[in-house]
């Protein structure tokens, strides 16, 4: 298909950025009496907000989620990203040729807070790319799984979701995106199943940023 439009995820698409995020918050979680790896933490957490987890979180750790608590988990989660995270290997590259062949049609939709997102963008290099075309799931009445980000995205730049390609890695975002009607592509690094990442419904899964490429 000659795609029109291609949106992007961010945390794990565009940054490496996952097993920070997920780092604070175990660290988080262990404070309070929940202890799990960091694979673990990111196997439960990964493609969801914090919010949208409120019953599990309050179920292990026995106390409320309350807002000063996301207000600490926020703040140490940007302090951390701030001083380590980087872009994912080759998404200079693949973001360029993309966003020329769509001639600027490109916008990252993120089922995580605008602050986080731009501060990211900015810290790798990223942002020129997609400034004025970044979508927040916090902004929308519904975040990933629902497509509601996604089809702000497209609506945005005037395209029909049938004709936008989407950028993912987790089936949480994959899911959102085949709700919104688009064809969406799987980015997995080499040792990570393919197989959910199928099921959830990416029509191809790629391991190297070097592969995003639309002739």
């Amino acid at each position: 298909m000659n795609f029109e439009a291609i949106l992007f995820d961010c945390d794990g698409v565009l940054v490496d950025s996952e097993a920070i995020t997920c780092g604070v918050l175990r660290d988080m979680f262990e404070e309070q009496g929940w202890r799990m790896t960091l694979g673990e933490c990111m196997q439960r957490f990964v493609g969801h907000t914090v919010k949208s987890q409120r019953d599990t979180i309050e179920a292990h750790t026995g106390q409320p989620l309350t807002d000063a608590w996301l207000e600490q988990f926020f703040a140490r989660r940007n302090e951390r990203l701030t001083q380590n995270v980087t872009a994912i290997d080759g998404v200079h590259d693949a973001v360029a040729h993309l966003h020329d062949h769509c001639q600027g049609r490109i916008a990252v939709a993120s089922g995580a807070d605008r602050f986080k997102v731009e501060m990211m963008l900015k810290q790798v290099g990223l942002m020129d790319f997609f400034q004025g075309r970044i979508f927040s799931g916090h902004e929308m009445a519904r975040s990933k799984p629902h497509p509601d980000v996604y089809l702000a995205a497209a609506a945005h730049l005037q395209i029909d979701p049938a004709r936008c390609l989407v950028i993912e890695d987790s089936t949480v975002g994959i899911t959102a995106g085949v709700a919104a009607g688009a064809t969406v592509w799987a980015y997995a690094a080499p040792l990570v199943d393919h197989a959910p990442l199928l099921q959830a419904g990416a029509q191809r899964v790629f391991a190297g940023m070097h592969e995003l490429r639309l002739a």
